[in-house]
């Protein structure tokens, strides 16, 4: 753990988590309206063929090379997400809010690659159970496997992380 920093408990760390995979579900939500798009395209410019099926979502369902495609996409913005917002500010809209950030353990912002692999590491949240279980630095299975911790910011810091950003 860094010098002079509180680390976040499971009830702080869950609340930002909700609020994060809100802005994450838009994302995905954009993402499919833009693979239904291309694959539109592709239908339209004579690329792929829709065979059996009644529209784009169905074809997309029914084949299973677009299928994968789309959850590949699908993981990639999540984990972009994650991994831009970490290594930027050290904070997510949701942290932002319950004023956390994720730091390296001496105080340095992740990398954009830490955060994508801290990000994948959380096994969908699941990751933040072993902070129940690691009562002195509270830590979840993210953050030991990159390296990382997440820490309560005071008001005052909250602020500061951004105005640097400006």
């Amino acid at each position: 753990m860094s010098l002079n920093s509180t680390p976040a408990g499971i009830g702080r760390r869950l609340a930002s988590l909700i609020y994060d995979g809100l802005v994450v579900i838009a994302f995905a939500m954009l993402t499919t309206v833009v693979f239904l798009l291309l694959v539109q395209g592709g239908v339209s410019l004579g690329w792929i063929a829709m065979g059996e099926a009644e529209d784009v979502a169905a074809l997309i369902q029914q084949n299973t090379i677009l299928y994968v495609i789309r959850d590949i996409l699908l993981v990639l913005v999540s984990i972009s997400f994650f991994g831009y917002f970490w290594s930027k500010s050290g904070q997510t809209i949701g942290m932002r809010a319950w004023r956390l950030q994720v730091r390296r353990l001496d105080g340095s912002l992740p990398t954009f690659w830490q955060g994508a692999w801290r990000s994948l590491a959380a096994l969908l949240g699941l990751g933040n159970l072993l902070v129940l279980v690691d009562f002195k630095n509270k830590r979840a299975l993210q953050d030991y496997l990159s390296g990382c911790e997440v820490v309560i910011l005071s008001k005052e810091e909250n602020r500061k992380v951004y105005r640097a950003l400006d």
